[in-house]
């Protein structure tokens, strides 16, 4: 599911040029028995299934166990009862923690003691509904804490400035216009082509929401 969002684009370059590092870990490969088990039957009935606390806790020790790295992974878990993903979240994400383990949930989410055993630094939810999969969240936040790094949209400025950042004020961004100066009618507004930089930088001000 991965390929296409994570490896194309900003981000295929970005981790070309090493300045992220992207991996991913079947947790199959940690599943249970021959058919490699990886959920189960909830306890006390209901429907669905639940992914069960032994895939999961053996895929995270290992890959924090074979990583070698000196600073301990920030866990993230992707769920829809966790913190609602925000841009003020993101950037504390990417200036706090230099390594980030995912967990994507599936069926109705995990085993809770993966939680409250310690393997879980946060969950997280990029919004008040439900999908198939934590893949896709993962995805976004990937996505948006990635753009935060140095370097990875070639000028820091275009992170810098945009909705949401602290720059703003955490509002959302003013208008862009670019060529033509008249669209079938539509005319780009007149401080932007004056040139007058201050008159400028007010209008924009002006516009933030």
């Amino acid at each position: 599911m991965f390929q296409g969002p994570l490896t194309e684009s900003i981000l295929q370059r970005a981790q070309d040029e090493g300045k992220i590092e992207i991996h991913f870990h079947d947790l199959r490969t940690f599943g249970q028995g021959n058919y490699r088990q990886v959920d189960d039957k909830p306890y006390g009935g209901g429907a669905g299934m639940l992914m069960m606390a032994e895939p999961i806790v053996s895929a995270i020790e290992k890959v924090t166990a074979e990583a070698q790295q000196k600073k301990k992974p920030y866990r993230i878990y992707l769920s829809p009862r966790g913190k609602k993903l925000t841009q003020t979240r993101v950037e504390r994400i990417a200036k706090k923690y230099p390594w980030i383990i995912l967990l994507c949930g599936h069926y109705e989410g995990i085993d809770q003691r993966v939680i409250d055993g310690g393997w879980i630094d946060e969950e997280i939810s990029i919004g008040d509904y439900v999908l198939t999969g934590g893949e896709i969240p993962a995805m976004v936040l990937i996505d948006a804490v990635a753009r935060q790094i140095p370097g990875v949209l070639g000028k820091d400025e275009s992170a810098a400035e945009e909705s949401f950042s602290e720059a703003l004020d955490r509002k959302k961004e003013y208008p862009h216009y670019t060529r033509p100066e008249d669209f079938r009618g539509h005319k780009v507004p007149d401080v932007l082509l004056s040139g007058h930089h201050a008159e400028i930088e007010k209008w924009r001000k002006e516009q933030l929401q």
